[in-house]
């Protein structure tokens, strides 16, 4: 019984101090071991952070409660054409100033939750993203929303910065 347990505590102990490497290891001339190829970090393949830029059309928005536009277009990935901006509360005749959700077209647990303060006339205004369900668990975004042409064409910019980042 002794055996069973010292055996491979010993075996831990040998694995631990060794110094990382064998003979398996490239080697350079001077005998050294070289140096490892590694794959590309996640953050290289699949960015944390950076510029966002949105278009969304909302020939479909109503101005109440539940009211949608959609995606038309994004630079990143998580962000899929064909995802509603749905609003939460009714607009005024002015100023849209509502909860939202950002809500993919796929199925499952993905969403985003921010926050829309847009004056209709003039087509600026701001909406913040932060957190969400799924893929949007840690998302954050500021983003400056602008009208794109005449108030008649109801399509819209957003232009600002996004993180995936669990510390934001």
């Amino acid at each position: 019984m002794t055996y069973r347990i010292a055996l491979p505590l010993l075996a831990l102990v040998l694995v631990a101090g060794c110094n990382g490497s064998d003979a398996t290891d490239a080697t350079a001339p001077n005998g050294r071991s070289g140096i490892r190829a590694q794959a590309p970090a996640l953050s290289e393949s699949f960015p944390r952070s950076g510029e966002l830029h949105v278009t969304k059309e909302c020939t479909e928005f109503t101005r109440l409660a539940g009211g949608f536009c959609t995606i038309t277009g994004s630079n990143i990935p998580q962000i899929e054409t064909g995802s509603k901006v749905i609003y939460t509360s009714a607009s005024g005749p002015a100023i849209l100033d509502s909860d939202v959700t950002l809500d993919p077209p796929r199925p499952g647990n993905n969403a985003a939750f921010g926050h829309v303060v847009l004056a209709l006339v003039a087509g600026q205004g701001t909406v913040t993203f932060s957190g969400g369900t799924g893929k949007f668990s840690h998302f954050s975004g500021s983003v400056v929303v602008t009208r794109v042409g005449a108030p008649a064409l109801k399509t819209w910019r957003w232009d600002g910065t996004y993180s995936f980042d669990p510390r934001d």
